[in-house]
């Protein structure tokens, strides 16, 4: 009797191994963030201490993950994203590398604050090598709050990651049941939960069901196909952002020359309008070898090209077609680690 359950017990570990076996691998590195994040109380869902919880905590609450795909979690930091460095950015971006060249690697998971996810998405969207699946993820609300976001929002992310149509599509941003592009992913709310947005672009899909649903691909170069290699790199040029206002000056613009900016992003009104008091510093900043793009703080609209005998032509911007500030400043800084050849950084602009 002993030998017959010591035989059924090993044939359910074994059958409970080789289900395991076929499962996708998937790597959650985790940053800290609201999804992290821990209150003193259950409707405390502002104000609360983020990235308070480690990566196996996490883990450990979502149990249904291990239906989908073996996981393993690597804590890389623990910080509230507005906290996020260019240093930690180039951690990340060399270990998804590490990871996503191990055959045994089927996909990366990347557990983020919602403030700065967008700039991180669009950093590892540049510089990762492989066309497996990357997923950033986040939260609105707390672990500890009552109707928290975070668990469902990871459960969905490893489903993703570990989801062969997500392959070949750009690093994603999934949260709310919605699947974004890290090119087109914005966070438009301080507090709800439908936060990201694509505005004029749309979403990549949703998730309904337990299923995920591709509706359409970016069209912008990203991942595998990029030029950009941060495998040796361990700074990033400094590259600020000069947000337009009434009565603008270039107070802001001599300072971050002052600093040694290489690369200046104009947060500039409309169509990428910049202030005539400012666009004299810009100017000057400019024939100083300082890169200067021009954005937009409207968020949303394309920066349209200027002509040859446009006044910013003229004095040598560039032009950052959909990109918003934060973006934009991400590709310049990459830019710049390649060349400072204005027509080379132009079409770098145009690419990605």
């Amino acid at each position: 009797m002993k030998k017959t359950l010591l035989a059924a017990a090993l044939a359910l570990s074994m059958a409970g191994s080789a289900f395991a076996a076929d499962l996708p691998n998937i790597s959650i590195l985790a940053t800290g963030g609201t999804i992290a994040g821990a209150a003193s109380s259950n409707t405390q869902v502002t104000g609360y201490k983020a990235g308070a919880l480690a990566i196996q905590t996490l883990i450990d609450a979502v149990p249904a993950m291990k239906d989908y795909a073996n996981v393993t979690g690597e804590q890389i930091v623990k910080i509230s994203s507005n906290n996020m460095t260019d240093e930690v950015l180039l951690k990340l971006a060399k270990r998804c590398n590490e990871l996503l060249a191990d055959p045994k690697v089927d996909g990366i998971v990347i557990t983020h604050g919602t403030d700065t996810l967008e700039e991180t998405a669009y950093f590892l969207n540049l510089t990762v090598k492989s066309k497996k699946p990357v997923v950033v993820v986040g939260a609105m609300r707390p672990a500890t709050a009552i109707s928290a976001d975070g668990p469902m929002n990871l459960l969905n992310a490893v489903k993703l990651a570990a989801d062969p149509n997500a392959q070949d599509r750009g690093v994603l941003v999934a949260l709310n049941d919605q699947i974004n592009a890290a090119h087109d992913a914005t966070k438009t709310n301080t507090t709800n939960v439908a936060t990201f947005q694509a505005h004029d672009i749309g979403l990549l899909g949703y998730i309904a069901g337990g299923q995920n649903y591709f509706f359409r691909d970016t069209t912008f170069k990203h991942t595998h196909e990029t030029e950009f290699d941060v495998s040796k790199i361990d700074k990033l040029p400094r590259v600020d952002i000069v947000y337009s206002h009434a009565s603008d000056d270039s107070v802001l613009v001599d300072a971050a020359v002052k600093a040694g900016a290489k690369g200046i992003i104009s947060a500039g009104s409309g169509n990428g309008s910049i202030h005539q008091d400012t666009e004299k510093g810009l100017a000057e900043a400019v024939k100083k070898g300082v890169v200067v793009v021009r954005s937009s703080r409207t968020g949303s609209g394309i920066v349209t090209p200027t002509d040859p005998d446009n006044q910013y032509t003229k004095a040598g911007f560039l032009n950052g077609y959909s990109l918003n500030p934060q973006k934009a400043r991400i590709l310049l800084q990459l830019a710049l680690t390649k060349t400072q050849d204005p027509k080379e950084i132009q079409r770098m602009f145009t690419e990605y």
